[in-house]
């Protein structure tokens, strides 16, 4: 087992050291300050949770979670808090690059603001709102005040929560003529969010403007930019939120053909493997997703498992998958901690176009012996080889520390899916 992270340590000692559980058993819930959870680590670490992998051990294993109620105080109870996500795959729609803007960087997009810059000045938030809109919110600011009731695990009742000029954050708010659209953004593909990020942002603008109030979810991973439309049915029930619609978008991307992957494979050299542990990160998507979030700055483990949907074992998992590949160097930093930071051959990949960039990742995939062996099999029969024919490449690959027979199993799974990303790639249309 990986060690816990800093939060699930202090978390633990403040359950102990207030009786959280007790509390919350007898009374439905548990009031902290801010000024009480920074005696153990600062409050702003200790209470970002944008999705529920993010929850710390002893808030998942009692069926827990903490929203904000003021500036400096939240509250703990089994409260019903995110919302799940599941992707459609519809094809995108395709949207023109503007020529016209030489800042525009469409190979430089890894932050959610370049993300939403993006989306905007490439007309693509106009295709969501149905509308021509302006950016006109976007930051922190008060909620005001408001009450609301939320869903609870293994209750029939909801609860009634109060806010109190609670601080929200808004990644951007377009207006048109008729609606006003309030965006959350993520640079990665989503299993679920944390409702009350567009939730408190809804309550505030509801009140304060007669036009409607649409709150969106958005993604940016791969190029693909997601837009989840909601709606919330009853204005002072959280857990009202439901889906109007998904809508999935691209920029001109410069298409890869099957050929493509035939000749890095012909063209590619095999390396000896790394003493790196063999990965077993089953979503490619992710690994890339992770190398964009190290791309304007070193991480720590902490901040890569809170900044991502990851618990402790998946940052190590992801972390060595990329490192694996040589994309990604851990290191230790000065206070001990462990760190990761791009490796220059990474940054020119991320940096690349998006033919460029996955061209070379696929490249990166196919300098190791299992992979290869797995593509070629796959390109020779038109289907994936099972689990114990990958097995069997990897058996003769010289892996670094892959012991039992069930540990090749479980790696050999993620050869299978990384393969089925390249083929996925080289034959998606546009």
């Amino acid at each position: 087992m990986p060690p816990d992270s800093k939060n699930d340590v202090q978390w633990a000692r403040i359950f102990d050291d207030y009786n959280v559980i007790d509390e919350v058993s007898k009374k439905g819930r548990f009031i902290i300050n801010s000024s009480q959870i920074n005696k153990y680590r600062e409050s702003r670490l200790m209470t970002k949770f944008d999705h529920a992998m993010n929850l710390p051990e002893i808030f998942k294993k009692n069926q827990l979670s903490i929203l904000p109620t003021s500036r400096g105080s939240y509250v703990i109870a089994k409260l019903k808090t995110y919302q799940e996500i599941k992707y459609d795959n519809k094809k995108p729609i395709t949207f023109t690059k503007r020529t016209d803007l030489e800042s525009l960087d469409y190979s430089n997009i890894y932050s959610e603001s370049a993300a939403i810059n993006c989306a905007f000045l490439s007309g693509i938030i106009y295709d969501v709102t149905g509308e021509k809109c302006e950016l006109t919110v976007n930051g922190r600011m008060s909620s005001r005040n408001f009450n609301f009731k939320i869903e609870l695990h293994d209750e029939n009742e909801p609860m009634t929560v109060e806010v109190d000029n609670s601080q929200c954050e808004i990644d951007a708010g377009f207006e048109g003529e008729t609606k006003l659209i309030l965006l959350e953004a993520k640079n990665m593909t989503c299993d679920d969010f944390l409702i009350r990020q567009i939730y408190y942002p809804f309550r505030l603008w509801k009140n304060k403007i007669s036009k409607k109030v649409i709150p969106v979810f958005m993604t940016y991973s791969n190029n693909i930019f997601s837009f989840f439309i909601y709606d919330f049915t009853e204005e002072d029930n959280y857990n009202s939120i439901k889906l109007i619609e998904q809508k999935h978008y691209v920029i001109e991307p410069e298409e890869i053909n099957i050929e493509d992957v035939k000749d890095i494979l012909k063209s590619t050299e095999l390396e000896q493997e790394p003493k790196i542990p063999f990965p077993q990160a089953d979503k490619f998507e992710r690994v890339v997703d992770l190398t964009g979030l190290i791309m304007n700055k070193q991480m720590t483990k902490d901040e890569v498992t809170s900044e991502y949907i990851f618990d402790e074992r998946q940052t190590n998992y992801y972390t060595d998958a990329a490192r694996y590949l040589g994309l990604v160097e851990k290191f230790k930093d000065e206070q001990k901690s462990t760190c990761f930071k791009l490796t220059e051959n990474a940054k020119k990949i991320m940096l690349s176009n998006y033919r460029d960039k996955n061209l070379a990742l696929i490249k990166c995939i196919l300098r190791h012996k299992p992979f290869r062996e797995a593509l070629k099999y796959y390109l020779e029969k038109s289907e994936s080889p099972n689990i114990e024919q990958v097995v069997g490449f990897m058996k003769k690959s010289n892996l670094y520390k892959v012991g039992s027979n069930e540990t090749y199993k479980r790696r050999a799974q993620t050869v299978i899916k990384w393969v089925e990303w390249i083929i996925k790639i080289s034959r998606e249309e546009y």
